[in-house]
């Protein structure tokens, strides 16, 4: 850990790479003894940085080990520490700083190293700057870090407040009540508390971000500034601004008061907001602000110099795609008009999910892991499958187990993860359901990262779970068949870059993006992320004109609504819902006599509104009570407008699947450019518009396939064609009495494994005598004959068990 010690070839904290910068007065690494090395800044190193750090994990045959590590700081994090200390004490409370810190740079060290700086600052009168250093954070196991990083600095007792899952919101507020010098809690717990926090005149605050990210512009941290904010500084400021209102807010008790004291940036609040991957907003919102108004971090570790240090591993340096042919066909005679865009997507969906393309991913993914992944790591790595949704997960998981039981493959086992409970054929699956023990036991949700570090697990099905957040260092592979873009490419693929003993690469297959996209998504954060300008606030009143434009409400409307949101002491109870309700019908009834395409404009006009209103509120402190009462009347509003009718295409019993081809198109490194960040600088939004809803056309179901299938013209063979879809038809309709009573009347292990197989060889025999040319890719590959039998004996299971169709005699 006390190598590599350079500082980045641009200086600590700039972008760059590698190496040191050129040193005209002596040696490149002069810094080393003429800064780190001098007596006051190495006795600071040894007493507030250097630390013993003990973790009690499991090996990977889940036996307890302890590990322990001497922990000295990189450059990088004695530099942003150092830096922002000394900012803060020149400048004092009330600054923003965004740190963009590349995965791998030691975050939560650098958190842990700057919270316990933070708490030991006095100004002037020999008084601690700030009253408590509040952790924002969603990491569990960054609480624990925290704790064993600062506690042996200090011999204080209860130093650090955590404030978890087992405790509540009521405990985060004894401890900012208290004066806790350090408190770790989510941000979740703020929107509870706020209005009961004692009096904060005077008091100071500093607020470490440990992922800053959009929801930093949303609700709960609008709760949290106004739980910790002095309510006495922002007055003084309201009165320089309108000395008559400010002087009515000082007088009354006033709820739309309050929330305009809570707006913006106060003084009394420091901020200091870490991540890897800044949006724009978050650029704004923590950002500095340079000489030609273009926004930039205050510090930067990037992904390249983490890259070049060797302490994340290149993502990107292995890649490979497929490109997904298919053509689809009508499978009735009558060719029924639907809406083409819902059309499109229920095909494209019934595509995606088809068993056939399943099954042929399934098949690369599994030998790929076998053939690659699971030689590396001297034999311990592991793979993730990012799916596109909680079905595509289960029914991935699925085809995963029948596969691999089909190969009798034993070095290979797979869990899955997604939320909540999904039916798929009649049948409820949930993810421990699904995860099943040797033993029979079912893995709980939060057995499930252990189980998959041990020997017995190397595949790690998803659907949204473990995208982000997620350390495994054994992680070696990554298949993903979801579209991703921005920061959620990022984000993902970064679960592979985690270094760690004998691994020296990772590897992508990937069947939904180009190496295009990804290159794309990545440059962004390559080195550092800016913003092209400043929001404008006055796009809110542009906005606000547009809307009334449409003469659905006016000023006498807002004014009952406030009213009655004025008296109200619960903002979502029954009787206030019934009084909103009822002065928001004729608006309503207005409403809904507006042609469909205005709707939609004026929708989206009041989301935009919603939106930047909560953003730019943040921002700056408006002072606007009649702006704050519509932002409050139009939120309201879009809560009551009546919801777009909207109803599902079902194409399943109307098209089959006629040809699939699955092709490798790319294999190899993307390579990310170095010095092009201004190229990638966010441009910031100029204004609130409308969006133009295009008229749902309609069009006939062969005129739509046309356009799909228009996309691969020409690429198919013989060898291309599916006949899943037609034998299971042509094998599950019409069973006979003696057909049915057999799956009735027995388990589906017996019925798949002695009973159908006959069944299924003499009708599929009596199909080939029909159509002979059609069912030879069939008959020449067991693998195919195999897995059309398997599908084709859960269909007959379910519906010869069922009274469903006509039965043969």
């Amino acid at each position: 850990y006390f190598l590599p010690f350079n500082q980045g070839s641009n200086g600590a904290g700039n972008v760059g790479g590698k190496g040191n910068p050129e040193n005209p007065n002596g040696y490149s690494t002069a810094y080393l003894w003429e800064r780190v090395l001098q007596k006051d800044a190495l006795l600071d190193i040894v007493q507030r940085f250097m630390n013993l750090e003990i973790k009690h994990e499991k090996d990977s045959k889940g036996k307890a080990v302890e590990k322990k590590t001497l922990i000295f700081p990189r450059y990088h994090q004695l530099d942003v520490v150092t830096k922002l200390v000394s900012d803060t004490k020149s400048k004092g409370s009330g600054q923003h700083y965004l740190i963009q810190h590349s995965a791998g740079s030691g975050k939560s060290n650098s958190i842990a190293w700057l919270a316990y700086h933070l708490q030991k600052i006095h100004d002037k009168n020999n008084q601690p700057l700030f009253n408590s250093v509040i952790i924002v954070t969603d990491r569990t196991v960054l609480d624990r870090q925290l704790q064993d990083t600062i506690t042996p600095f200090d011999a204080t007792t209860g130093l650090v407040e955590t404030i978890g899952d087992n405790k509540s919101s009521k405990d985060l507020l004894n401890a900012i009540n208290d004066g806790k010098q350090i408190i770790i809690t989510t941000l979740q717990k703020f929107p509870v508390i706020y209005q009961d926090v004692e009096s904060t005149k005077g008091k100071k605050f500093a607020v470490i971000v440990d992922e800053a990210h959009s929801s930093q512009t949303g609700n709960a941290s609008k709760k949290l500034k106004a739980a910790l904010s002095d309510r006495e500084e922002a007055l003084k400021e309201w009165e320089e601004f309108d000395e008559v209102e400010a002087g009515k807010a000082r007088d009354e008790e006033d709820q739309l008061n309050e929330t305009l004291l809570g707006q913006g940036r106060h003084e009394n609040i420091s901020f200091y907001a870490f991540t890897a991957t800044p949006k724009d907003k978050t650029l704004e919102m923590f950002g500095q602000r340079a000489e030609d108004g273009h926004f930039e971090p205050f510090h930067v570790y990037s992904m390249r110099q983490a890259i070049e240090e060797g302490f994340i591993l290149d993502v990107l340096q292995n890649y490979m795609t497929y490109h997904t042919a298919y053509k689809i066909a009508k499978l009735v005679p009558d060719d029924p008009e639907l809406p083409k865009s819902k059309a499109r997507r229920a095909i494209v969906r019934y595509a995606e999910l088809h068993p056939y393309n399943l099954a042929q991913k399934t098949e690369i993914m599994v030998e790929t892991f076998r053939e690659r992944t699971q030689h590396a790591i001297g034999g311990k790595g592991k793979a993730m499958v990012v799916t596109s949704s909680r079905l595509a997960a289960v029914r991935y998981m699925n085809e995963f187990k029948r596969y691999i039981t089909e190969k009798g493959y034993t070095d290979i086992n797979a869990l899955v993860a997604f939320s909540g409970e999904i039916v798929d054929g009649g049948e409820t699956f949930t993810e421990s359901k699904m995860n099943i023990l040797p033993d029979g036991s079912l893995v709980k949700e939060n057995q499930l990262k252990e189980i998959f570090h041990t020997s017995d697990y190397n595949v790690l099905i998803v659907a949204e779970k473990y995208q982000t957040g997620f350390d495994e260092p054994l992680l070696h592979t990554m298949f993903i068949d979801k579209k991703l873009r921005g920061v959620k490419a990022v984000q993902t693929l970064s679960r592979l870059n985690r270094t760690t003993a004998q691994k020296t690469d990772t590897f992508v297959l990937d069947f939904k993006n180009t190496a295009e996209e990804i290159k794309v998504a990545f440059q962004q954060f390559y080195e550092v992320s800016t913003l092209d300008e400043a929001i404008d606030p006055n796009i809110l009143y542009d906005a606000k004109e547009k809307i009334r434009k449409y003469n659905l409400y006016n000023d006498a409307d807002i004014k009952k609504i406030i009213d009655v949101f004025q008296v109200s002491t619960n903002k979502q109870d029954d009787t206030m819902l019934g009084k909103l309700s009822s002065s928001f019908r004729p608006i309503i009834e207005r409403y809904n006599d507006m042609e469909e395409s205005m709707q939609y404009e004026f929708r989206t006009l009041l989301r935009g509104f919603r939106d930047k209103y909560n953003y730019i509120s943040q921002l700056v402190r408006l002072f606007d009570r009649e702006l704050l009462e519509e932002s409050i009347f139009i939120n309201y509003l879009i809560t009551l407008l009546p919801k777009d009718s909207e109803y599902s295409v079902d194409i399943s019993d109307k098209v089959k699947m006629d040809y699939y081809k699955l092709t490798k198109d790319f294999e190899d490194e993307i390579s990310l450019v170095k010095d092009q960040s201004q190229e990638y600088m966010y441009q910031q939004q100029k204004g609130i518009n409308p969006t133009v809803k295009p008229p749902e056309e309609r069009d006939t179901l062969t005129e739509i396939l046309d356009r799909i299938n228009a996309q691969f013209p020409d690429i198919f063979t013989e060898d291309d064609r599916v006949v899943l879809d037609m034998v299971v038809k042509q094998v599950v309709q019409n069973p006979s009495g003696r057909q049915k009573s057999m799956a009735k009347e027995n388990d589906f292990a017996m019925f798949k494994q002695s009973l159908f197989p006959k069944e299924f060889e003499d009708m599929v025999i009596n199909l080939a005598q029909v159509s002979n040319n059609t069912f030879t890719k069939m008959f020449s590959n067991q693998g195919v004959y195999d897995f059309i039998r398997e599908i084709s004996a859960q269909e007959a299971y379910k519906k010869w068990r069922s009274d469903e169709g006509v039965t043969r005699k």
